[in-house]
């Protein structure tokens, strides 16, 4: 066994999205090699209505899969192919824009006014770009979760993990797409497969990712002795960790606790040209995508 590198530790970014959504961003419209095949990642949450209510209004995908994970409130969405419905709090939707799709996505609270998301853009190899769209919309229910002797318990989305399969399938990147939660003072490894790109996204408590150049078992071992001198190791909130090359991460938990997403994917290693919603591999097909929303013809 290896364990990953940490090769960036980063915090996501305030960023205004759709009709007016205040969210915050971890990654997107960057180098998309750096995390191939995931493109971007919106973490969009909030309690003020005034901040989603907008949501996200009608607006066009190709190329692309959408990862939709709802934590609080709802979301409605409906499309071009006539396709509605509404995703609660624990429930996933993984559409695959494939040839191209018009949809649209309205965040509602909960009954505190509460909205919690997140939104992740895979990307498809050239051989899926003009896909038949699809959805697989799952419900909270049929997500199944495991748990550990230690309390760690882990939803698995997509892929296999501690003997379950995650709900979504025949997805191109092969992911893996786990929420996990270790318990306050909880140190766990975590196997994740050679060949993927991996990252984490803390979104509640804290927790020190251990690092393969650093000596292991040092970060809070003695019910946080040393705590004033480890924290700034602590990522916390909000915080993206991008991994190197290796086959399990490790984590130990801060006095919270610490709730992630761990996701990971099979690289495409294909040129990519983007814009905007749109995600082709040749500037000639991106050209060719625009002209086609612009005269009517996009949706297949």
């Amino acid at each position: 066994m290896s364990l990953r590198p940490v090769i960036e530790t980063r915090q996501a970014q305030p960023h205004i999205e759709g009709a007016g959504v205040h969210l915050h961003r971890a990654f997107g419209f960057g180098d998309p090699s750096e995390l191939d095949p995931f493109l971007l990642f919106d973490d969009f949450r909030n309690d003020d209505p005034r901040a989603y209510a907008k949501g996200f209004p009608w607006h066009p995908h190709r190329g692309i899969e959408t990862i939709t994970y709802v934590l609080a409130g709802s979301v409605d969405h409906a499309d071009s192919l006539g396709n509605h419905g509404a995703l609660g709090a624990g429930d996933v939707q993984w559409m695959t824009a494939g040839s191209g799709i018009l949809h649209q996505e309205m965040p509602k609270g909960d009954a505190r006014g509460q909205m919690h998301g997140f939104q992740l853009w895979a990307n498809l190899p050239s051989d899926q770009k003009m896909t038949a769209p699809r959805y697989q919309d799952i419900g909270a229910a049929d997500i199944p979760v495991v748990i550990d002797d230690d309390g760690t318990s882990v939803r698995v989305i997509t892929g296999d993990f501690w003997g379950k399969r995650g709900p979504v399938d025949g997805i191109a990147a092969d992911p893996q797409y786990l929420d996990v939660h270790v318990p306050a003072g909880v140190k766990k490894t975590l196997h994740v497969d050679t060949y993927r790109k991996s990252f984490a996204y803390v979104f509640e408590g804290s927790g020190a990712f251990s690092d393969a150049s650093a000596p292991q078992g040092v970060l809070l071992e003695k019910e946080y002795e040393g705590r004033e001198l480890h924290l700034r190791d602590m990522s916390g909130d909000r915080t993206l960790i991008r991994f190197g090359t290796g086959d399990e991460i490790t984590v130990q938990a801060g006095e919270q606790g610490v709730r992630f997403l761990l996701i990971s994917g099979a690289p495409i290693d294909e040129p990519v040209a983007w814009h905007g919603p749109i995600v082709m591999n040749t500037e000639a097909e991106l050209r060719q995508a625009i002209r086609e929303l612009n005269n009517g013809t996009f949706i297949k």
